[in-house]
């Protein structure tokens, strides 16, 4: 692992990958570190921001000793998601996989997912654990507007849509699970770390 600083209040922690991530973030959290303000994970890092005055000493020895922890599967929150498979691009994905579209429905609601980091909008969470017929490209042109509770898969990635936004992913089903409410306590559902599992509907 590498620490980097970051500003006058932070520092970015490079890591070998996903798991990794969420073993550092899992073992931050459990700390409970008076200094750290918030933790920013990613695909490979995660930054980390203490109050003005504190430094990251702490955080970053409490980051090396999870080292060994990197192959944990996530947190205990699992999330199941119900989703209607009939997405726009279903058959392109299973003729691009060289299967049937309910082989492409099996594969997807039987893997269970982890949620490595957010991003791209409030709530969007990118879920490792794609099994590996589904690996595809993302579209060559993004669509202009994805609804809301799509389901899609993009590289080694699934994903749901937390509203509508522009989108490349190929998308395979949706749900109707609220993803992102500004309005609640816990604003977003998922939490890097969490796990997902999806159910046929």
């Amino acid at each position: 692992m590498h620490a980097r600083p970051c500003g006058g209040h932070a520092v970015l922690l490079e890591v070998d990958g996903s798991a990794a991530v969420a073993a550092v973030v899992a073992a931050l959290r459990a700390a409970a570190l008076p200094e750290v303000r918030e933790l920013v994970p990613a695909a490979r890092t995660v930054l980390v921001e203490v109050a003005p005055g504190a430094t990251p000493d702490r955080a970053t020895q409490v980051a090396r000793d999870a080292g060994a922890d990197a192959g944990e599967a996530g947190t205990g929150t699992v999330h199941t998601i119900p989703v209607v498979y009939d997405g726009a691009d279903l058959a392109l994905v299973a003729e691009t996989a060289g299967i049937g579209t309910d082989e492409v429905v099996a594969l997807h609601s039987g893997a269970e997912y982890r949620v490595d980091f957010c991003g791209f909008a409030p709530g969007f969470g990118y879920l490792s654990g794609l099994p590996e017929p589904l690996r595809q490209p993302r579209l060559e042109s993004s669509r202009t507007a994805v609804p809301a509770g799509s389901v899609g898969i993009a590289d080694v990635y699934s994903c749901v849509y937390p509203r509508r936004s522009p989108g490349g992913w190929r998308l395979i089903g949706r749900t109707d699970t609220v993803l992102f409410d500004p309005s609640a306590e816990r604003p977003a559902l998922f939490t890097p770390g969490d796990r997902v599992r999806f159910e046929p509907r």
